[in-house]
């Protein structure tokens, strides 16, 4: 097996039981010897990847972000027609989950930002910051493309903005239950479709 697919498997394999572990258990109390056992490598081979539980929990934001990212890229190509409504959809879908605490990767980031002080958990927090925003601003560019968002939006801080507000939403989700009086993720959905629309008028 090739190194970059012997590194794809490990990975994966990392992924999954971090995942199935975070499910029932919370971010501290999981330890590298569990996630060992559960994804049935060795500790030569989990070390040969990684040397804390903390980087496996940055790979699970950072693979959200993918995810995410690569559903809003397939609903343009596949599209025949370029709406703004099709992208739109899945982004507010995303937010819809951002209020639940127990969502995994919102487990993950307050048990990372709980950890900032830690210098390589700092650059981590920042790579998954610096990537929420560049994907959004790539969303609102392509539809800048396919002229469906004004070209006078500036992506970059549009971007920033909308990250911003899915940020809160995730912190929130901590602070407070569901069925408190509040701004809920449609109407932060709605915000942002209606301020691009605004602007593309």
């Amino acid at each position: 097996m090739k190194n970059e697919d012997r590194r794809k498997q490990t990975t994966e394999q990392l992924l999954k039981a971090t995942k199935e572990l975070l499910r029932d258990k919370a971010c501290h109390s999981i330890t590298l010897k569990e996630i060992m056992e559960r994804s049935g490598l060795s500790k030569g081979a989990i070390f040969h990847y990684v040397k804390t539980k903390d980087e496996i929990f940055v790979w699970i934001l950072l693979e959200h972000l993918d995810m995410i990212h690569e559903a809003v890229l397939n609903n343009v190509a596949e599209a025949e027609i370029k709406t703004f409504e099709g992208p739109m959809q899945i982004i507010a879908a995303n937010l819809s989950g951002m209020e639940d605490r127990e969502l995994i990767t919102n487990k993950v980031l307050a048990y990372l930002l709980g950890k900032e002080d830690d210098p390589e958990v700092s650059k981590a927090l920042q790579q998954f910051y610096d990537t929420s925003v560049k994907h959004s601003a790539h969303w609102i560019e392509l539809g800048q493309q396919h002229q469906v968002i004004n070209r006078s939006v500036d992506a970059n801080s549009m971007g920033e903005l909308f990250v911003l507000l899915s940020m809160g939403l995730r912190v929130r989700s901590f602070m407070k239950t569901n069925d408190q009086d509040g701004l809920k993720p449609k109407d932060i959905a709605s915000f942002m479709a209606e301020t691009l629309r605004t602007a593309s008028q």
